[in-house]
């Protein structure tokens, strides 16, 4: 992907920016209740239950998208099977570019 090095300095943000997308794509399984928090705990109502990540640990590393599952999933940069958002159309590559510039600048909340 072409992130910072394309010029795309602007700072993300959780609120504005990666929380639509989640809540898009996410919410259906990753709330009480749903079929993927039931399998992995992996709650996303607010930023502090994205940044606890799933009963196995974290999924959010802050400045390194390669080490964090979220992104990983998401990216398709694991085996089909278990891609996210599990079986249905992927996230688009300008939303998954805004996850990783997020997570590159640290994964703050703001």
């Amino acid at each position: 992907m072409c992130l910072s090095a394309c010029g795309q300095q602007s700072t993300v943000s959780f609120e504005k920016d990666v929380h639509p997308i989640i809540s898009k794509h996410c919410v259906e399984c990753h709330l009480k209740g749903g079929q993927g928090f039931e399998a992995s705990g992996f709650l996303v109502e607010s930023y502090d239950s994205v940044m606890k990540g799933t009963k196995f640990g974290p999924v959010i590393v802050a400045s390194d998208p390669l080490s964090s599952s979220l992104y990983r999933l998401v990216a398709g940069e694991v085996d089909e099977s278990i891609r996210m958002p599990h079986g249905k159309d992927p996230i688009s590559e300008k939303e998954i570019a805004t996850i990783e510039r997020w997570i590159e600048q640290g994964a703050k909340n703001n």
